[in-house]
């Protein structure tokens, strides 16, 4: 009997993992603090009994299209639904990836290299500027320059340093990949906690697409959708590649519904305003803290520096607190993301790290004793 052949770019890369705990206080995935309505929960039920379960979905949840370009300001036919903003990029890299390469700024999404890793696309990486994590722009113009044109994915506000972008340096680097004959992507996770957005940078552009969520700011992570913004032309070329009825009945309602529903809009509306004053309040809450570098932040997450990323980590674990280590990506040594949670949340895990690092401190302090 033959022995299996299965890929080596495959069987060489690095499982995406992730490792559920059970403490109360999870703030490791950058999800919203809080849970939509239970008035709109009530109506995707009451919704969703009304639809016929042994009927397909539409095969590109247009509905759904029509009310995000409603929201977004976007035409509907240059916008593409997916059932994850990760399921994109990985149709993207199809799209345009394959054969040729991949650049991105780093540290980043770790998933943007592992998934070209298992389609052979050669990825390359670009340091982002150490401490600022402003892109590096001559650098990236060179890669761009240097490399067979494929896929250009830049994540604006950076993830996971959470900074933001400036437009200048975004346009620099889109106009370098439009001059090498790149398709760019923005991936625009966060933006709706800054409030700055590349739009204006993508329309008109054949070869620029904009990746967006309902994962974060509006809360249904658990209902994984993502969405690209482009032109049409584009767009219609990215649907052949994703795979037809992808994103289901369920999917569909409750996405259609949240963005119907006026509680869920004003949900949307207060949890945006109440992230970004947590989220500064967390910053100077960190900044006090002896040891500790705390870096700016537009998104729902803090990355923050300290003497011992796995001893604060561990500790924080301890009291009932999730974190993410980062310390294993490029120039993040000794950083961990802490994800805005509510109030109660916040002062626990900051109560946590503030006590980890006090027992660091004595850790290190000598000790007198006996000769």
């Amino acid at each position: 009997m033959a022995r299996m052949r299965l890929k080596p770019s495959v069987l060489n890369a690095a499982k995406y993992t992730f490792t559920r705990h059970d403490q109360d206080i999870k703030l490791d995935q950058n999800e919203a603090f809080d849970d939509v309505p239970e008035r709109v929960k009530i109506a995707v039920l009451a919704r969703l009994r009304e639809v016929a379960w042994q009927r397909y979905p539409n095969l590109r949840a247009e509905r759904l299209q029509e009310l995000l370009a409603q929201r977004d300001g976007w035409d509907a036919e240059g916008i593409l639904v997916s059932n994850g903003s990760n399921v994109l990029l990985q149709n993207l890299l199809i799209l345009a990836g394959i054969d040729r390469s991949l650049v991105i700024p780093e540290p980043t999404f770790s998933l943007y290299r592992q998934q070209a890793q298992m389609l052979g696309v050669e990825a390359h990486g670009v340091p982002l500027k150490p401490g600022s994590w402003e892109l590096d722009t001559p650098a990236i113009t060179t890669a761009l320059a240097t490399r067979p044109a494929g896929l250009f994915v830049v994540p604006a506000p950076a993830a996971p340093t959470g900074n933001r972008i400036p437009t200048d340096a975004l346009q620099t680097v889109l106009d370098a990949a439009s001059e090498y004959g790149w398709l760019s992507v923005v991936d625009e996770a966060y933006w709706a906690y800054d409030g700055q957005h590349a739009l204006d940078l993508i329309r008109g552009h054949d070869d620029r697409i904009a990746l967006r969520t309902l994962s974060k700011a509006d809360g249904l992570g658990g209902v994984r959708l993502g969405y690209a913004m482009g032109s049409p032309t584009t767009l219609t070329e990215l649907s052949k590649v994703q795979l037809p009825f992808n994103v289901s009945i369920f999917q569909q309602v409750a996405a259609e519904t949240a963005l119907e529903m006026t509680e869920s809009v004003q949900a949307r509306e207060h949890r945006i305003e109440a992230t970004r004053e947590a989220r500064d309040h967390v910053i100077a809450a960190l900044r006090r803290m002896p040891n500790v570098t705390a870096y700016d932040s537009v998104t729902n997450f803090v990355l923050f520096k300290v003497p011992s990323a796995a001893a604060v980590y561990h500790d924080a674990l301890k009291a009932g607190v999730v974190l993410r280590r980062q310390d294993h990506l490029p120039q993040l040594e000794g950083c961990l993301r802490m994800t805005i949670g509510t109030e109660t949340e916040n002062a626990c895990a900051l109560d946590a790290i503030e006590r980890s690092l006090v027992t660091l401190n004595d850790d290190r302090t000598p000790r007198g004793g006996a000769a």
